[in-house]
């Protein structure tokens, strides 16, 4: 469910037209509901209710601050892979006792930062990491809190580029290798053992890997046992998917459900890492039609919408093929068309679109493109030397520029001659 609904033949997010939004911020932007970024959250983390457990909102799916302290306002942590996450997860407010941090690549500044800010843990993801995580944390004085994120080699049935649970990603340690690098890590002064972590990829939507996931990490906490290993936390990471097009995902109370089932035998704080469920269909980008065109030289004439958002704005198009649904912000009952939806990059993989029948649109017409709200501004760049959108916030009949649109003076900033 979301707050972007047609009023009159207008689009409306929540209370407020999102034709009067361009008209005070202009286009491109990222437009997010509040009401619905709070209700998916809520309805998430109420799947879990009665049981212990932190649901730590994925940073880098949506990292704006307002958006993470609306999250920190609800009970929310955060899931943190860089130093910047961490840097923006404290800054919206989120108490450091409720972050996690994940990741193949920490750098020892990095480890600093996150020590001194004493987060719940770090998922240590390689034997090298736990041994510099060790020489860091006796250089500051201090105890490491650490889980092994494991790699239960496990086929998530998503996209190669957001499988993380395989044997042959980069992501974790091997199950059969685990085991020693807990033994290690109960040897070292400054390293505390607490946890245990897998994350086997994202916009998963059958509920089935995540069980023969959960059931090979109840198996080898079972081994850490018998060793004398005590886990007091288990990160199953996030990778529930939404709707796009046609995907059927299970709704998060059936996944939450079957989570539960299989933990009954466990004595473990359970984490979460939600980030696409909570936040994906919260978000829109909003865009205006600059041009149409038709080439006519090939067999049949291909006809062309050219917007001013583009593959820097919204890369998932353009990397993974990815389905977002388009809408014209002024509802048309007229004749469509089958177009490319394209931006002004200088590159062909430059879409929004390709193939997509569409009703008629022309110059100054605006265009929401759906779901945008994870993976969106985030992993927006400034390629072709474009600034990155403005993002906005709507809450029942007010927005709220969250971000402001960036300058040509922010894109040569910390430049030289």
């Amino acid at each position: 469910m979301h707050h972007f609904t047609y009023r009159n033949g207008e689009l409306y997010c929540e209370e407020v037209p999102v034709a009067d939004i361009a008209r005070n911020v202009g286009t491109p932007f990222y437009l997010y509901s509040a009401a619905t970024l709070e209700r998916h959250f809520q309805v998430f983390d109420s799947g879990f209710e009665g049981i212990p457990h932190q649901t730590c909102f994925a940073v880098k799916a949506c990292s704006n601050i307002a958006i993470l302290a609306l999250f920190a306002g609800l009970g929310g942590g955060a899931d943190i892979v860089s130093g910047g996450e961490l840097f923006r997860a404290l800054r919206a407010g989120i108490p450091p006792e409720r972050i996690i941090y994940s990741g193949v690549g920490k750098t020892v500044e990095e480890m600093r930062q996150a020590l001194d800010a004493s987060i719940l843990m770090f998922n240590v993801e390689s034997p090298q990491e736990l041994d510099r995580l060790q020489d860091v944390a006796a250089t500051q004085g201090v105890k490491a809190p650490v889980a092994f994120r494991i790699n239960p080699d496990v086929d998530p049935k998503t996209h190669a580029y957001i499988s993380t649970g395989l044997a042959k990603n980069k992501f974790g340690i091997p199950v059969d290798e685990a085991l020693e690098e807990y033994g290690r890590a109960m040897s070292m002064a400054n390293i505390e053992v607490v946890g245990v972590s897998c994350h086997i990829g994202s916009q998963l939507t059958q509920v089935e890997p995540f069980i023969e996931a959960l059931d090979k990490m109840k198996q080898f906490i079972y081994r850490l046992e018998r060793t004398g290993v005590r886990i007091r936390y288990l990160d199953l990471g996030g990778g529930v998917g939404i709707t796009y097009n046609e995907e059927s995902p299970p709704h998060p109370h059936d996944y939450a459900r079957a989570i539960r089932e299989e933990l009954q035998d466990l004595d473990c704080t359970l984490i979460l890492e939600p980030g696409r469920v909570i936040a994906g269909n919260g978000g829109i980008l909003v865009t205006e039609v600059q041009y149409t065109k038709s080439n006519t030289g090939g067999k049949e004439p291909k006809h062309f919408v050219i917007v001013d958002a583009a593959m820097n704005d919204l890369a998932r198009p353009s990397l993974y093929g990815a389905y977002h649904a388009i809408l014209p912000v002024r509802e048309s009952s007229g004749p469509g068309q089958v177009v490319d939806v394209v931006g002004p990059i200088c590159e062909t993989g430059d879409f929004m679109a390709r193939d997509r029948f569409l009703p008629l649109m022309a110059q100054g017409d605006l265009v929401a493109i759906m779901s945008c709200g994870a993976y969106g501004f985030s992993m927006a760049s400034n390629y072709n030397s474009r600034p990155r959108p403005a993002e906005v916030m709507v809450e029942g009949d007010r927005f709220r520029v969250i971000r402001q649109r960036e300058r040509y003076e922010d894109l040569v900033r910390g430049e030289t001659i």
